[in-house]
């Protein structure tokens, strides 16, 4: 926990672990370049002890959080309102405490992803063939930002199956709107080749190996992994080794934060100008 100026308005990041959050500098930036007078810290919350977490902070003074793992299925329940993304997706990553003292949810994470592949990474998902690896929450919450984005065809790959076919089912409706195809396979089920591979696991940090066969990339895919620095390191390495564009999810974190930023301040924040400045810094 950080000390903040007075006149700042609090906001904060609540996970377990947190330490490795770059949620802090993110927006810090965003605040400088901005000029938006915010406080913007860490909080480590006990695994059972989320909601007493959020209540305490709002105590504080505490105007909105995001919310990281393991927490993201559990905020849904704080919330008075909740966005149609969380709604969707089950999960949310960003809470916001109002005056009248009712929480709104909201999921960026999947405008975060997306606005990275298409606009910083240059790649169209329109009319792309995806592969989302992964049905917990990371991968709910950008299962339908991926669908509205226009992808032609989406296979969601899962060590369990029956938890890639009930992230299927509840997104069918928004397939059938968006004209997309969507099936649910297990990872070893997954022989066809694809445009882009999202690593929605967290199985670079588990020290675990790539749980899809190297088949399903495309010569010049894009292969991305949510995770960013070390934890993505096996991924990435994977993708290259296979002829792949590797891509960590720094851009989606920054992505996001800059969604979180501008529900929470009405000002969007350069974010494009913010993940240069750090990819700069990491390679300096």
């Amino acid at each position: 926990m950080t000390s903040s100026p007075l006149s700042a308005d609090l906001y904060c990041v609540m996970g377990n672990p947190v330490a490795h959050s770059r949620s802090p500098a993110i927006h810090a930036r965003f605040a400088e370049l901005t000029g938006e007078p915010i406080a913007y810290e860490r909080r480590l919350v006990p695994l059972d002890g989320f909601a007493q977490g959020v209540r305490d902070f709002v105590a504080e003074g505490g105007r909105g959080c995001n919310v990281t793992v393991p927490f993201k299925t559990e905020a849904p329940g704080l919330a008075t309102v909740c966005s149609e993304r969380v709604q969707l997706a089950g999960a949310a990553n960003t809470l916001t405490f109002r005056a009248d003292g009712s929480i709104y949810a909201d999921n960026t994470d999947g405008l975060g992803l997306v606005a990275d592949i298409t606009h910083n990474a240059g790649v169209p998902l329109a009319g792309r063939d995806v592969l989302l690896v992964g049905a917990g929450g990371a991968a709910a919450g950008v299962l339908g930002p991926l669908l509205l984005a226009g992808a032609r065809h989406i296979t969601v790959a899962n060590r369990t199956l029956a938890k890639a076919l009930a992230l299927v089912q509840s997104h069918s409706a928004l397939a059938l709107l968006q004209k997309a195809e969507l099936e649910a396979l297990e990872p070893s089920a997954a022989t066809a080749n694809f445009d882009v591979i999202i690593n929605a696991t967290a199985s670079s940090l588990a020290g675990a190996g790539v749980p899809v066969p190297a088949t399903v990339l495309r010569p010049g895919a894009l292969a991305y992994d949510m995770m960013y620095g070390p934890a993505a390191q096996g991924f990435l390495d994977w993708a290259r080794s296979h002829g792949a564009v590797p891509r960590d999810g720094l851009g989606m974190l920054v992505e996001q934060a800059a969604e979180a930023f501008l529900l929470w301040r009405g000002v969007r924040p350069p974010s494009a100008q913010v993940l240069r400045e750090m990819q700069q810094s990491a390679t300096a």
